[in-house]
């Protein structure tokens, strides 16, 4: 795979679409390496192919070429390859950005204290869980030295374990008591304030109904706050169904990743089956994800489609993708650009970008570079709202900072 074309007589030719091929031969089973392709000496190459094509900062390359021992099968599947995202590449397009897009206040605290705990007691230092829940930020940690845990039980006794941003049970807390952990907290501060609700609403009788989705580690953390008074609700359909054992003293509670779309539907459905229904005193759904769904939705009406970076398991994200398929746009997630495929960009003029708020910026940077890379390129953004929260980091690192 050529992350540059190299000729001897000739400047070379940087391939910032190189990552879409690398995605393209993947999925067709080829293995693949990044690096120069010297196009004057590939001619040993089972099959070599290249293309130069006009882009916003002039040329942008194209290149592959397969050892002299591939087989036919493989051979004839980079040419698949290549000829699959040549047949997008070429013609004028533009990406519009939605802002407020990536990190929140909640993810870069949750990042920053493992990387501090790193810098100052070298590795391994333990994250119960995904720290959050993005495989580039948990790839790129681990090889610093995080180690990933399941469970505490993983955890050498007495060793530093950090807690994710997505909170924990009381039932954990205890557990790292009894081995004797040095815990480090990074739950966002706004997953804390649930938390803190659901006890005190549990804690005065009132049944509370907990908006999410089952098996999510926030979802998880809280329903442990008091699991005796609190019902799960993951939809309209089981805010119909649900019982409460006394109807005049019910309280809702909601994951702070949801869509506002659809948990208004659900509020709705509760308020009409307990008049009496009581909510935090301000919204569960935190700021982050209000805004990146207002800025998605703001873009999504003017784009031929939609491509939104963050992994499978980050609920923000996947909400994005969500409603900009509601607003009749399609859409897709991507971990970054190898996961585009050609033929989401067939006659397609104009794209919408944006990032869920645990993906780094620096990949959404990527995919407009890889864009960028099949031909003429405008890039806009549409700003909705500017982001200025910052949350303090626990004292245990503010101390050796």
């Amino acid at each position: 795979m050529a992350d540059e074309l190299l000729w001897a007589d000739r400047p070379s030719i940087r391939c910032p679409g190189g990552g879409l091929l690398e995605g393209e031969l993947r999925r067709r089973g080829v293995a693949t390496a990044r690096g120069p392709l010297y196009v004057d000496t590939d001619h040993a190459a089972a099959v070599a192919l290249r293309a130069v094509l006009p882009a916003a900062r002039g040329p942008a390359g194209l290149g592959v070429a397969a050892t002299g021992q591939a087989s036919s099968t493989t051979a004839a599947a980079v040419s698949a390859a290549m000829a699959a995202v040549l047949a997008v590449a070429g013609r004028p397009r533009s990406v519009l950005l939605a802002a407020p897009r990536s990190f929140c206040a909640g993810v870069e605290r949750a990042i920053e204290i493992v990387e501090r705990l790193l810098a100052q007691r070298g590795g391994p230092i333990y994250v119960r869980k995904e720290i959050v829940h993005n495989r580039h930020v948990v790839d790129g940690l681990r090889a610093r030295g995080a180690v990933f845990v399941d469970e505490l039980d993983a955890v050498p006794r007495g060793a530093t374990v950090v807690f994710s941003a997505h909170g924990v049970s009381p039932a954990v807390r205890a557990e790292a008591d009894r081995r004797r952990l040095k815990v480090v907290d990074a739950t966002c501060p706004l997953v804390t304030k649930v938390h803190a609700e659901a006890r005190r609403f549990a804690g005065q009788g009132d049944t509370v109904l907990l908006i999410g989705h089952a098996g999510h580690e926030e979802v998880e953390g809280t329903l442990g706050e008091a699991p005796e008074r609190t019902i799960l609700v993951q939809s309209v359909e089981e805010a119909r169904r649900v019982r409460v054992p006394d109807p005049g003293r019910v309280t809702y509670l909601t994951q702070t990743t949801l869509s506002v779309d659809e948990t208004a539907e659900v509020i709705t459905e509760l308020r009409n089956r307990f008049p009496a229904l009581r909510g935090p005193a301000s919204d569960d759904i935190c700021y982050a994800t209000t805004n990146r769904q207002d800025a998605l939705r703001s873009i999504a009406r003017d784009t031929d489609v939609v491509l939104v970076v963050g992994s499978r398991n980050s609920s923000n994200s996947l909400r994005l993708v969500e409603l900009a398929e509601r607003t009749g746009t399609p859409a897709h997630l991507i971990d970054d650009a190898r996961d585009i495929r050609p033929e989401w960009l067939s006659g397609v003029e104009r794209i919408g970008l944006t990032a869920g708020a645990s993906a780094p910026p620096g990949l959404v940077d990527s995919v407009v570079a890889a864009l960028g890379g099949l031909g003429p390129l405008t890039v806009g953004e549409r700003e909705t709202t500017r982001e200025s929260i910052h949350f303090t980091l626990p004292a245990a690192v503010r101390r050796q900072s």
